[in-house]
C-alpha cells in the first residue's frame, strides 16, 4: 500500500456500543510513531470516559501487519522511547489499567510493541496465519513495557523464554492452542467476528463485566486471599444494583435480561 501522508496515523469510530481504534500506517507495517502512540492513548481515554461505550476493539489497517512496534526510523532520529506515553506505556495501553474490556482484532503480524499491545488486550481474535513475537533481542533490546512481564503470566515458562531469548515467531494457531488467542478466523471475517464476539459480551451487564475484569486483574497481581477479600469488599454494591435485580428477575421469569446499556 502506498504512503498516504494526509491520513492520520490512527482512526477511531463508533460501531454501536463499541469504539473501534485502528492503527493506520500500513505503509510501515503499522509501526507507531510518537504521534500515533499518543493518538491511541487519547482515543482509549475518550472511550473510557464515554458512558455509551461498553468495550474497545484495537485493530489495524491492511492485512499484512497489526503492528511492528515503535517506528525505528523515528527512533533512530529522535532516540527510542518517544512513543511511550508517561504512565500508560506504548500506545497508552501497555502500562495502564483500562477498566472497560479491550478486544484485539489482530489482522496481521504482531511483533515487538505489536505483541505488547496484543498481550495487554483482554481477548484476542486473530486472522489465520498471523505471526506473534518479540524480535527485540535481535536488535539488542528487550520488550520492557509489559511484553516480557505478560508472557510470564500468560505462557508456560519454556515457551515464553523461547520468544524472549530466541525471537521465535509463533502463529496464531499455536497461541490459540496455548490459550492466548480466543479465536482464529479467516482474514475476511476478522472484523465481523471481533464485533460479534464483543457484542455477545456487551449483551451482559456492563457493570458486572467491569467488576469481573477488575477481580480477575486483582487475582493475577496479588495473593489469592487478598484478591478474594477485595472482591467481598466491593461486591455488595454490585449485588444491590439495578442490573443484579434485573438479572435475577429475568431468570425467575424465564426471559432475557434487559440490562441498562450505558455506564
Amino acid at each position: 500500500m502506498s504512503v498516504q501522508p494526509d491520513q492520520p496515523p490512527v482512526l477511531a469510530e463508533r460501531k454501536g456500543a463499541v469504539c473501534v481504534i485502528t492503527l493506520n500506517r500500513p505503509h510501515v507495517s503499522n509501526a507507531m510513531n510518537a504521534e500515533g502512540s499518543y493518538l491511541v492513548d487519547r482515543y482509549v481515554r475518550e472511550a473510557e470516559a464515554d458512558p455509551e461505550v461498553g468495550a474497545i476493539i484495537l485493530t489495524a489497517a491492511g492485512d499484512k501487519a497489526f503492528c511492528a512496534g515503535m517506528d525505528l526510523k523515528e527512533a533512530a532520529e529522535r532516540g527510542a522511547g518517544h512513543g511511550l506515553v508517561p504512565g500508560a506505556g506504548f500506545c497508552g495501553v501497555t502500562e495502564r489499567v483500562i477498566e472497560k474490556p479491550v478486544i484485539g482484532a489482530i489482522n496481521g503480524a504482531a511483533v515487538a510493541g505489536g505483541l505488547e499491545i496484543s498481550l495487554a488486550c483482554d481477548c484476542l481474535i486473530a486472522a489465520e496465519g498471523v505471526l506473534f513475537g518479540l524480535p527485540e533481542v535481535k536488535r539488542g533490546m528487550v520488550a520492557f513495557t509489559g511484553g516480557v512481564q505478560r508472557l510470564a503470566q500468560q505462557l508456560p515458562r519454556q515457551i515464553g523464554m523461547e520468544i524472549i531469548t530466541c525471537g521465535t515467531l509463533f502463529p496464531a494457531e499455536r497461541l490459540y492452542d496455548l490459550g492466548v488467542v480466543n479465536r482464529v478466523v479467516p482474514q475476511e471475517r476478522l472484523m465481523d467476528e471481533a464485533l460479534a464476539f464483543t457484542n455477545t459480551m456487551l449483551a451482559n451487564s456492563w457493570k458486572a463485566i467491569r467488576f469481573g475484569k477488575a477481580l480477575f486483574n486483582d487475582a493475577q497481581n496479588e495473593p489469592l486471599p487478598a484478591a478474594i477479600n477485595r472482591g467481598h469488599a466491593n461486591a455488595d454494591r454490585l449485588m444491590r444494583s439495578e442490573d443484579s435485580r434485573e438479572g435475577i428477575a429475568a431468570y425467575a421469569e424465564k426471559r432475557d435480561a434487559n440490562f441498562r446499556r450505558t455506564e
